[in-house]
């Protein structure tokens, strides 16, 4: 941004009033009216347990044209949805076709109880999309299976599922795939998961053939625990995966260089400082991971380590050229330290076309005006922001993706109101597509939660607001260590 000052020194206190009004009228939520967003599904299922017309916990992955989506439908308040849903758009976001799993769940005549954590990938080499979602068994409700669905048609109809991985007590799931077609590994998919039951031991399968089986659970070399991880792969064939501790006080990564043969030790990205989002909603600082064209791997998640006191959570950003080491920690500056907004709940996109100092970034996130809200009284909103050269600087954010919500809209779980544990933004045609849920005042006693995107996307561009970089340090006064938990 720009401002020209009065050359009179008589006025010169005058012109820094109006440039810090204009910089605050900016970065204030709140200053931008809620665009023209795009419903791309809807909750069919009208039964019980399901919290009818919810939908949450989005993810999405763009190939050519063509974005596909995937969500929880129907969230059911102990664990898990009735469903998986999809929205596929082969057009670059213009419309959208959208369903639901089939064979998975009994509402759908599949064996299992209830669906969660779905990720969605394609895999070039076999021109398949998947989707990967964690299975559940109920009473008590634990995840039984990781499960994959096959679309051999850009993601219009699905096939019923193949199973990657079992077990008594699985947790949180991911799925990408390499699709360079030079690389030593391409065609190789790789779905993550964790054993909670094990205290969130880290698994890793790998599948050579288009996710229709799937080779052996295998450990981190040095048999790592944690929660969240998103694996991303290099132009080289080399996976690597970032994540979170097991307590969530961390951020860490590990990699493969041998197509998910084996998979070495992790390394410490950061430490977390985290502040507890008001109202009871369901959040915490997992990673969400992107690559650009070059094998630059960008991780962002909230923490308040810039804030006084911990006192709200910034979205902040780290990024590893070498696979072993990662940059210090940079603040995505969405608005002032001092302005007392949290943000929380990020999902990046990178333009895969693009990389290094022209990597261009898109960051949809979720944030409260003021921190110190409650439950009746907090209002979330969406917003995001963009960057043109590999997060140096910033575009000033565009602060209202819809209308704010109030907390009692969201589906509830036990571990709070939802909106999802994480959201997803994809880049087609040097626009940003993030996919989120979209919250209404309930209607005739049923929920309005759908999953919108904004109409034609959003536009990539820069600015000069600058992310602070801050060396890691010591735990600041009130940061929260989260203890090890379902994130089902």
């Amino acid at each position: 941004m720009r401002f020209v000052l009065s050359a009179a020194r008589g006025r010169a206190r005058l012109g820094v009033a109006v440039v810090i009004a204009a910089v605050l009228l900016l970065l204030t939520p709140g200053a931008a009216n809620a665009v023209a967003v795009t419903q791309v599904s809807s909750d069919p299922y009208t039964g019980t347990p399901g919290q009818h017309r919810t939908e949450v916990e989005p993810d999405t992955f763009a190939f050519g044209t063509t974005i596909v989506a995937t969500f929880q439908v129907a969230r059911i308040n102990d664990g898990g949805a009735m469903n998986v849903g999809w929205a596929t758009s082969t057009n670059g976001g213009t419309t959208w076709t959208h369903g639901q799993l089939p064979g998975t769940t009994t509402v759908v005549g599949g064996p299992y109880a209830r669906l969660s954590d779905p990720a969605v990938t394609f895999d070039a080499r076999h021109n398949v999309w998947l989707i990967s979602s964690l299975a559940l068994q109920t009473n008590p409700v634990r995840g039984v299976a990781v499960i994959t669905s096959r679309s051999t048609n850009g993601g219009l109809t699905w096939a019923n599922p193949v199973v990657t991985a079992t077990g008594s007590d699985l947790d949180k799931n991911w799925i990408t795939c390499d699709n360079t077609a030079t690389s030593p590994f391409f065609g190789n998919c790789y779905t993550q998961w964790d054993n909670h039951g094990d205290l969130n031991r880290i698994k890793m399968s790998t599948s050579s053939n288009g996710g229709l089986t799937w080779g052996p659970a295998r450990n981190t070399g040095n048999n790592a625990t944690g929660i969240g991880g998103q694996p991303v792969v290099r132009p080289n064939g080399t996976v690597i995966v970032p994540m979170a501790n097991a307590s969530e006080s961390a951020i860490l990564s590990f990699r493969s260089v041998d197509g998910g043969q084996s998979w070495r030790s992790t390394v410490t990205v950061a430490s977390v400082r985290s502040h507890t989002v008001a109202g009871g909603l369901r959040s915490g600082p997992l990673p969400s991971a992107e690559i650009d064209a070059a094998g630059t791997v960008y991780v962002v998640w909230q923490d308040c380590r810039f804030r006084t006191n911990c006192s709200a959570n910034d979205i902040v950003m780290s990024h590893s050229t070498s696979e072993t080491t990662w940059s210090a920690v940079t603040r995505v500056p969405i608005d002032a330290t001092t302005s007392g907004v949290d943000h929380f709940i990020p999902g990046i996109g990178v333009d895969r076309t693009t990389s290094g100092s022209s990597a261009r970034i898109g960051l949809t996130y979720h944030y409260y005006p003021t921190a110190a809200c409650s439950a009746t009284t907090c209002r979330l909103n969406v917003g995001y922001i963009s960057s043109l050269n590999g997060g140096t600087s910033w575009s000033a954010p565009t602060t209202q993706l819809v209308a704010p919500m109030t907390l009692s809209w969201l589906a509830n779980t036990t571990q709070g109101r939802m909106v999802g544990d994480y959201i997803s933004t994809s880049i087609v045609g040097g626009r940003a597509y993030p996919v989120f849920a979209s919250a209404s005042a309930p209607s005739g006693g049923l929920f309005n939660e759908p999953m919108v995107t904004p109409a034609g996307g959003l536009p990539l561009s820069g600015g000069s607001l600058r992310g602070a970089v801050m060396v890691l340090g010591g735990p600041v006064a009130g940061s929260t260590a989260h203890g090890r938990e379902h994130r089902r």
